[in-house]
């Protein structure tokens, strides 16, 4: 028997990848995502993931459309041992397309990129929730330049796939601030906290105006992102969860991990 669309519906999450040695340094973070999907998202009940990284920016919405993406190790400086991690779950062209014409009868212009390989912001968080790399993934491009605004409009656009079995994911980080990361032990900055604390209130009173203009609005906003490019995937697990438009959905959190001093790794999902 088919299951109903109620039974289908997935969550939506939003995840912090901090640094690429999250993938061979998991901390609190990588076993809370693995029992969090345990629990609420096994591979066996979803038919794919959807998910945004801030490591694929782009002119314009773009949709991997690959069979079967390589793993991109996207970075350097790091142990030998992290580029040869391997994460061979397979791309969903037919997905892709849904995507695609999902996002265009909402009026927003897209491409598809039938070469895109998975960069660590997606690969490393979904290798510590799906490390069997058993659910076919389709990437999608953070729009370059557009206001916060019409990110939460490409989850809009897509949250009907969350009745199909389809996991929707924002996979970026809560701060982000390289310049002041501490390899050593140390206590966590007080303006992570402060920005962190403003961030889940917000959440919490499903203030989408607020969020919207986080930047002027959140303590710390600079400096816990200097570029924002890592806070923007929120917008689109936000749009995907319909929050800011039904109080009744909140955040749940599964993670209020710090790493290095300033790399917060909260991570939650929305029902």
């Amino acid at each position: 028997m088919t299951p109903s669309p109620s039974a289908l519906r997935s969550p939506v999450l939003f995840v912090s990848h901090g640094s690429p040695m999250f993938a061979l340094d998991p901390g609190t973070t990588g076993p809370a995502l693995s029992s969090w999907v345990q629990s609420r998202a096994p591979a066996q009940q979803l038919r794919g993931i959807v998910i945004m990284s801030p490591h694929w920016m782009t002119p314009g919405i773009r949709v991997m459309s690959k069979p079967q993406p390589e793993t991109w190790h996207d970075f350097g400086g790091f142990p030998e041992a992290l580029y040869a991690l391997q994460y061979p779950a397979p791309g969903d062209p037919a997905l892709a397309q849904r995507v695609l014409g999902l996002l265009r009868a909402a009026q927003l212009p897209c491409s598809e990129d039938p070469e895109r390989p998975f960069d660590h912001g997606a690969w490393v968080p979904l290798r510590q929730m799906y490390p069997a790399a058993d659910v076919p993934v389709v990437q999608l491009a953070l729009p370059a330049l557009v206001p916060n605004a019409q990110i939460y409009a490409m989850g809009q656009a897509l949250s009907c796939l969350r009745d199909e079995g389809i996991l929707i994911i924002g996979s970026g980080s809560m701060t982000h601030n390289l310049r002041e990361l501490r390899r050593q032990e140390g206590p966590t900055e007080t303006y992570v906290t402060a920005f962190c604390e403003w961030i889940e209130a917000t959440l919490n009173r499903s203030d989408l105006d607020a969020l919207l203009d986080y930047r002027a609005r959140a303590p710390g906003a600079e400096r816990a992102h200097p570029t924002d490019e890592h806070f923007l995937p929120i917008y689109f697990a936000l749009g995907a969860a319909q929050w800011g438009q039904n109080s009744e959905v909140l955040p749940q959190y599964i993670s209020h991990e710090v790493m290095y001093g300033t790399l917060s790794m909260d991570a939650f999902s929305l029902d």
